[in-house]
């Protein structure tokens, strides 16, 4: 079987902020930005991984979701629960200061974690967790 991840999605709440986090600091590059105001779907990609997008988009924007459900899902996201994705780099220090250079909520400095892999963690704009784990010549 031939499968690959193509496109993955988490929630923001400021779509200006989460460019700032993920285009500026991150370095991913904007391909589409659709909608307007706060109802906008940003999709980026990373400059090395040209096939795989990143779609910010609004949270429970589905028009099938009921009022209590997107209290919920508010809930969720600002204790940092709701989605989380996990990035890679091969110089985990750099990148660590970097981003709580830029004043990113540090969840987790760089660690050798218990299942086998160096990591840090960060929470972005909208409380979604950020992980990076370190990959490549630096490991």
């Amino acid at each position: 079987m031939d499968i690959a991840i193509h496109t993955t999605f988490l929630p923001h709440t400021d779509p200006e902020a989460s460019l700032a986090f993920y285009r500026d600091l991150l370095g991913f590059e904007l391909v589409q930005d659709v909608g307007s105001g706060d109802m906008r779907w940003l999709t980026l990609m990373s400059p090395t991984q040209r096939g795989v997008r990143l779609v910010l988009a609004p949270p429970a924007a589905d028009p099938g979701i009921t009022d209590d459900e997107r209290r919920t899902i508010a809930e969720l996201m600002a204790k940092g629960a709701y989605q989380s994705i996990i990035l890679a780099t091969t110089d985990l220090d750099a990148t660590f200061a970097r981003v709580a250079g830029a004043a990113a909520e540090v969840v987790s400095e760089p660690a050798e974690q218990p299942w086998g892999v160096r990591d840090c963690a960060f929470r972005d704009p909208a409380g979604n967790m950020v992980r990076i784990d370190e990959v490549g010549p630096a490991r």
